[in-house]
């Protein structure tokens, strides 16, 4: 039974270091991810004064409840959505002035929703180019609190900047949402605010977040449950191949383990256990109809195995991939397309019909790590696949062509298959 040791969660390891850069006193994060994302937020922490001690499996935060040590910064947020969000969020509560900028892919990636409902809160915050995207500046003075209401349709994060904003206001956030994509993400942060001694009572569309500040602990990180996806859709195109991940199990925090229940209606086998996952491939992959809107990073690797079912794939409500790292339903489409499988596309869904991949063909990544990771999976049964930009998993798995081909490898073995790609 062939056990993935799956790198930490980003999404956890982004709010893991919010929340021990606001709390009082010591936090020490346990086997936080380690990749250009999260090292880009540990920079960003450290540029705006918090003190980050890394060895190679714990990290410590000296936690400032007052906010950064500097009264002036320049913050590069590179491609890192959780860093371009979070930390002017966490700026604001300080004192100072802090400008933010990030790489041209993260420029393009829509901010304004978060912005719009920090200015209304009195944030002194100014665009300096194209309105609701980086670069933006924010002259901090602490954020009184209040109410707000805040558009989530595009992205989960922008709530989740504001809830981890609340306890660091003097007088508490009351956060009414409109709209909300990505829900499980939002639970996410919830618990890890529990963890740091936070409770936000919800009651429908609205949270309470109350004032007071977080305490420091010791916060273990678990696997990534999205990258994970890649590993289960691997078994389950590969008759009698099994993947086991521990660390990710009934208690997991991670929405996106409920993936594993997509690849169970398609007929792979899923024994999900109190602290592991193991999928099965059976030799069965159905056609499906799925919604994503709450597991929409998982979409990629649902469309890159969508070839290989015995009908079609239809995965709907994912309109917000077309705002990730590039418009991963396009991205998609166009990769399939130019494997010669028959795809249609609407404004937030996609069908993929049944069809045998071409081989020797070159995966367009568009600079995303996970077109890179999801078209792993097809190359497992379609040789000669190659991409423009394999590097770029450095993003989130720096070691994922090492990881997989390991993996595929030892499917191999025990299946008694030859190993039928190669990726460049």
């Amino acid at each position: 039974m062939p056990a993935v040791d799956i790198p930490g969660s980003k999404s956890i390891t982004a709010r893991a270091l919010f929340l021990a850069a606001a709390a009082d006193g010591v936090s020490t994060l346990v086997r936080p991810l380690r990749s250009d994302d999260t090292e880009g937020f540990a920079e960003g922490l450290t540029r705006l004064g918090y003190r980050v001690g890394r060895t190679p499996d714990t990290w410590q935060v000296d936690g400032r409840p007052q906010g950064p040590a500097h009264a002036e910064a320049d913050v590069h947020c590179r491609d890192g959505a959780t860093t371009a969000r979070f930390l002017p969020a966490l700026a604001a509560a300080g004192h100072g002035t802090y400008r933010f900028d990030a790489s041209p892919q993260m420029r393009r990636r829509p901010l304004g929703p978060l912005t719009r409902a920090l200015r209304d809160l009195g944030v002194d915050l100014r665009h300096e180019q194209a309105e609701g995207h980086h670069p933006l500046t924010v002259r901090a003075a602490g954020v009184e609190g209040g109410e707000v209401v805040l558009d989530a349709g595009q992205s989960s994060q922008y709530l989740t900047a504001l809830l981890l904003l609340g306890p660091l206001t003097r007088t508490g956030l009351r956060i009414r949402v409109t709209d909300l994509v990505s829900a499980p993400y939002v639970e996410i942060t919830l618990a890890m605010m529990r963890a740091f001694g936070v409770e936000v009572v919800r009651d429908g569309d609205v949270f309470s977040v109350p004032p007071g500040g977080y305490l420091a602990t010791t916060y273990a990180i678990e696997p990534d449950a999205s990258t994970a996806s890649y590993f289960f859709a691997a078994a389950a195109v590969t008759p009698g191949h099994e993947v086991t991940v521990p660390g990710l199990g009934s208690g997991a925090l991670q929405g996106d383990l409920r993936f594993v229940e997509v690849l169970r209606r398609m007929g792979a086998e899923v024994e999900i256990a109190r602290d592991r996952t193991t999928v099965r491939g059976t030799g069965v992959l159905r056609g499906i109809t799925v919604n994503m809107r709450d597991i929409s990073d998982t979409m990629p690797t649902l469309a890159a195995i969508a070839p290989f079912a015995s009908g079609p794939v239809r995965i709907e409500d994912v309109a917000n991939t077309r705002v990730k790292e590039c418009d991963r339903l396009e991205a998609c489409a166009d990769n399939l397309r130019r494997l010669g499988v028959r795809v249609a596309t609407g404004p937030d869904r996609i069908e993929i019909s049944p069809g045998t991949p071409a081989p020797g063909t070159e995966i367009k990544t568009f600079g995303d790590h996970r077109i890179v990771m999801s078209f792993a999976v097809t190359a497992l049964r379609t040789s000669g696949l190659t991409y423009d930009d394999p590097g770029c998993v450095r993003k989130t798995f720096p070691t994922f062509h090492e990881a997989f081909a390991s993996q595929r490898d030892a499917g191999n073995r025990a299946t008694g298959h030859d190993a039928a790609a190669g990726a460049g």
